[in-house]
């Protein structure tokens, strides 16, 4: 009764852990064979008889009799009269089958087996929760807040499963409290010793895309295509689409009316400003809706370098550049091309690496971190705006535009 008791106590990690019994017995007779082990030398002789239906376990050692006095090896021989006392009849050379009680292992063995046990449970279970991630790496996966702490929030889903949110993956206006769920997709699954970690991302262009699908019919159907998603996450994201279908405006689906499609989308990241492009293998017309809103007024292309010199009227410029250069970091990852953006119908213009003498070359990095790097770029815009996105000193500012100004005025 005791072997059932046992097992029935052991099969409590069978709820807890949702293993099936089959697993669960399996595991045992594992557990079972490294304790027989440590106790008798080896498990070779021994027959461990599982009922998984009721629950019940038996354990038999089987051993040849030998006379009095010629026992060699306690664990495979037992002695005539030893046997006897099993049974009366028994004979020099038969072999003896005598079941081992648990509680015949000792107090410890047994405390030392249900500790093998839960750790067999838990390595099965890791093992277990890490192919079913692994399956979901680029999914969407919704879990709840548990733990916010300073470089990451964990979260738990409805399994109990841990999730990772890093800071470095979250958008830069995320908010979360205890128990809000949060969506974001998975980006990796590895084992850490026997602990899967999973760690989810909401920066990632992959979630962009998995948003699309979900909340497009038309993407999710495979009539809508998304070619290519670049993201600043939290500011800007561009988007491009393609149909097979010509009665389909791949656009258009997205967008919907009034942007009412696209809008759960941008509430979903932070109103992130998204902007979806018509995709085309014509590369000038690519890269001219790439650069939207801008409005091009021609492109010279050169393949070979993967560059591009865009030429624009004055008043489309800054539009081209978008806030702290934006569009056109964007514009150039999703199309492959660095773009250079010229001004039509002005006078020659100056490289701000021109003017190294005269300007500190880290101001002159601060200036082209916003996508102004030749001398007419800085002196189109407002003091104050430059002042505001370049986070420089108005004093500092001032001085450059004196130096540019001067530069041709002479």
């Amino acid at each position: 009764m005791e072997n059932i008791a046992l097992i029935e106590s052991f099969s409590e990690f069978k709820d807890d852990k949702f293993i099936d019994r089959v697993t669960l017995m399996s595991i045992l007779e594992d557990v079972f064979r490294n304790a027989l082990k440590k106790k008798f030398g080896s498990d070779d002789n021994f027959d461990i008889i599982i009922n998984p239906d009721k629950g019940d376990l038996e354990i038999w050692r089987n051993r040849i009799v030998v006379a009095d006095g010629e026992v060699e090896d306690d664990n495979q021989e037992i002695s005539l009269t030893a046997a006897r006392r099993i049974e009366p009849d028994f004979e020099v050379g038969e072999d003896v089958s005598e079941e081992v009680k648990l509680i015949d292992l000792g107090r410890r063995s047994i405390l030392a087996l249900r500790q093998n046990l839960i750790s067999k449970i838990h390595e099965h279970d890791n093992t277990n929760i890490y192919k079913q991630f692994k399956e979901l790496e680029g999914e969407i996966y919704t879990a709840e807040v548990h733990h916010i702490r300073h470089r990451a929030i964990i979260m738990l889903d409805d399994e109990g499963n841990e999730i990772i949110l890093p800071k470095d993956r979250q958008i830069p206006s995320d908010f979360f409290r205890k128990g809000e769920n949060v969506r974001g997709v998975i980006e990796s699954v590895e084992l850490k010793g026997n602990k899967p970690s999973i760690i989810m991302s909401r920066t990632s262009p992959l979630f962009l895309e998995k948003l699309f699908e979900s909340e497009i019919p038309e993407v999710f159907d495979g009539l809508i295509t998304v070619k290519k998603v670049v993201r600043i996450p939290g500011e800007k994201a561009k988007v491009a689409v393609d149909s097979y279908d010509d009665r389909i405006d791949p656009v258009g689906a997205c967008v919907g009316m009034k942007g009412s499609r696209i809008h759960g989308i941008v509430r979903e990241l932070g109103n992130e400003n998204i902007d979806v492009i018509n995709y085309t293998n014509n590369l000038q017309l690519y890269i001219t809706r790439a650069l939207s809103p801008a409005k091009v007024t021609s492109i010279k292309i050169n393949e070979e370098t993967s560059r591009a010199e865009v030429m624009l009227r004055p008043e489309e410029v800054s539009k081209a550049i978008g806030r702290g250069g934006h569009n056109i970091r964007l514009a150039g990852q999703l199309t492959g091309f660095e773009i250079d953006v010229f001004r039509e119908g002005v006078e020659e213009d100056v490289e701000l690496t021109e003017f190294t003498d005269e300007i500190d070359s880290w101001i002159i990095e601060e200036f082209a971190k916003i996508g102004l790097d030749t001398a007419k770029s800085i002196l189109e815009q407002d003091l104050a705006d430059l002042v505001k996105r370049t986070d420089l000193e108005e004093e500092t500012v001032s001085e450059v535009i004196k130096i540019l100004k001067s530069e041709f005025e002479d």
